[in-house]
């Protein structure tokens, strides 16, 4: 297992409503993160820039690219395009991050 860690950005004036949605996460949403290797995750918002920083702990063989094409995922970032920034195809906007010290 390894750890990822990445950050989205969130429009402004949006984070009662970003929260709001993750508090009513879809059951079969849920299911497919779990089912894809992910587990752990956590999603921090820096109130003074709107960046959202995430971090997710991943099966070995994850492979993201399964988790995009699936029609669950696809309907969710539509649902959230709305409300964060978005590359063409409606996938959030996510910019990897370095770990740069873990302590357990």
């Amino acid at each position: 297992m390894k750890r990822i860690g990445f950050k989205m950005i969130l429009k402004s004036g949006f984070q009662n409503e970003y929260k709001r949605r993750h508090q009513n996460l879809w059951p079969e949403l849920e299911a497919l993160l779990k089912t894809s290797g992910i587990s752990d995750y956590v999603i921090y918002l820096d109130e003074q820039t709107n960046i959202l920083y995430a971090s997710q702990k991943v099966n070995d063989d994850y492979d993201p690219s399964r988790l995009a094409d699936h029609p669950v995922m696809r309907r969710w970032w539509k649902y959230m395009a709305d409300i964060m920034e978005t590359n063409a195809d409606i996938s959030p906007v996510v910019i990897p991050l370095v770990e740069m010290f873990y302590l357990e």
